[in-house]
């Protein structure tokens, strides 16, 4: 018999296509793209025009994963990411804006 809580694990990890438990799957382009910016940015370290092609390409990158997510993510769960990955990329460029 299934109780609430498993119900509502079930709906909030469970892939619609597939019916297996989704937390986390390989990184799509977005993602490397969001990677490989980053870490050159924290081994490397470079200013002027170069740090901020990798910043804004970064932070493009995991915005549109964001929005890919909130989109078309395989369960609840991811989409609930995308938003929060999505609200937190807008504050912070609110935060660097004002």
């Amino acid at each position: 018999m299934a109780t609430p809580s498993r119900n509502l694990l079930s709906w909030l990890f469970e892939d619609r296509r597939t019916c297996r438990i989704v937390v986390a799957q390989w990184p799509n382009i977005l993602l490397w793209v969001w990677i490989a910016a980053s870490a050159v940015n924290w081994l490397a370290h470079p200013g002027g025009r170069w740090g901020s092609a990798l910043s804004v390409t970064g932070t493009v990158a995991l915005a549109f994963w964001a929005i890919d997510e909130i989109l078309r993510g395989v369960n609840p769960w991811r989409r609930i990411f995308g938003a929060g990955v999505l609200t937190f990329v807008a504050i912070r460029l609110l935060a660097a804006v004002l």
